[in-house]
């Protein structure tokens, strides 16, 4: 028999100006939230190759360096799905935005992707994104811009 066990998520908060960008999900847990670009962590994964990856599959974007992921501040939740019957550990890690047009690369798993000012974010979001919130995490706490 196999035990259940929470998996492990990684969102990434991509920082551009006073802004930081959040899609509209679709078709899965969450459906009709608004969530960081992120996903699982695969086997073996380093967080930084996780980040550069689910950024590049869901927006289009590549970081242009992996340097541009800051583990110093970096933020971890723990989200029950009760309804779904799902229990996700997630990790949060900051990025700042380059240059590249932001595209719907996973148009059955994101509506729209928009950028929203912190604490300035629609009513409906995803879990971990509430759960964060929550925690008073602040990506931007120290940056002058």
């Amino acid at each position: 028999m196999e035990i259940e066990r929470p998996r492990v998520g990684l969102a990434v908060i991509l920082m551009k100006d006073d802004k930081v960008l959040l899609g509209k999900r679709k078709n899965a847990h969450g459906a009709g939230t608004w969530s960081f670009p992120g996903g699982h962590i695969e086997l073996f994964e380093e967080l930084y190759e996780c980040a550069y990856r689910e950024l590049r599959e869901e927006t289009g974007l590549t970081l242009e360096d992996y340097n541009l992921v800051d583990y110093h501040t970096s933020a971890a939740t723990n989200d029950f799905f009760r309804k779904e019957n799902k229990h996700y550990i997630t990790l949060f890690l900051r990025a700042e935005y380059k240059s590249g047009e932001i595209k719907v690369m996973e148009p059955d798993k994101c509506e729209e992707w928009k950028w929203f000012q912190w604490k300035k974010f629609p009513d409906e979001l995803f879990l971990p994104v509430r759960n964060l919130i929550k925690q008073g995490y602040n990506p931007f706490k120290g940056i002058v811009h």
